[in-house]
């Protein structure tokens, strides 16, 4: 089947990775799934939270949110509203939690690492191409940390990649990385956050209408795994420069 922008069922949208996109940020890239931008900024400082003082443990959190113009019409900042979206806090959680699970925390030393993830432009997949832009992100902090002697040189906070991916079910057949249009029409969606070795960090699936069965299920947790696989490959290359 050959989707409405030319893609195969397996295919990811064009991926591309801008780093160095601040000037000031001990880490930053502009990560891109096809129209979707994500603007990720990774802010380095020492010290922790209160309740981790004193254990020899460092702090990797995210703050996720979208600009008001990211979609078709605008929305009004949360920052005017007085309150966070349950949207907004989930999606940062999700991704704080997904750069945890590749961090050795008592390797980073009593040090912070806020991951800022705004959404330029939104068409489908803004939390996981934050989550897959955040990883690079984070790795510069990391690098630049060592260079200032926060961390130690020799120290490897970083256990492995993370990379994230969505799929969904769309007139029964199983679709990798969905665009916004796609993404409306899915029977079923899934996002799939996964380690560079290819085991599985978190997997948020619903059925928007029609159950799903296991075989289904395969077929979406494989497409997320060869998806993230070539994501993973993506961001070596572009750490590699």
């Amino acid at each position: 089947m050959v989707r409405n922008d030319g893609r195969d069922v397996s295919d990811l949208r064009e991926i591309k990775f801008t780093r160095g996109w601040l000037d000031h940020a001990e880490g930053s890239v502009l990560v891109e799934f096809g129209k979707t931008r994500v603007l990720c900024v990774a802010s380095f400082s020492p010290g922790v939270p209160r309740w981790l003082k004193d254990t020899g443990t460092g702090w990797v959190t995210s703050e996720y949110a979208m600009l008001p113009r990211a979609t078709h019409t605008r929305s009004d900042r949360e920052s005017v509203k007085g309150k966070l979206g349950g949207r907004t806090q989930e999606i940062s959680r999700l991704v704080g939690r997904s750069l945890r699970a590749i961090v050795n925390t008592k390797e980073l030393g009593e040090n912070t690492i806020v991951i800022d993830c705004d959404v330029l432009q939104a068409d489908g997949g803004t939390r996981t191409a934050a989550i897959t832009g955040a990883y690079v992100a984070l790795v510069d902090a990391i690098n630049w940390a060592k260079k200032q002697g926060h961390i130690k040189v020799t120290a490897n906070p970083l256990g492995d990649s993370v990379a994230a991916v969505s799929v969904g079910i769309i007139d029964g057949i199983p679709m990798l990385d969905l665009c916004y249009e796609e993404d409306v029409r899915a029977g079923t969606d899934m996002n799939v956050v996964v380690a560079g070795d290819g085991r599985f960090i978190e997997v948020q699936g619903t059925a928007e209408g029609e159950p799903f069965d296991r075989e289904l299920l395969n077929q979406l947790l494989d497409l997320a795994v060869s998806g993230c696989k070539v994501l993973s490959e993506l961001q070596k290359h572009v750490l590699s420069k």
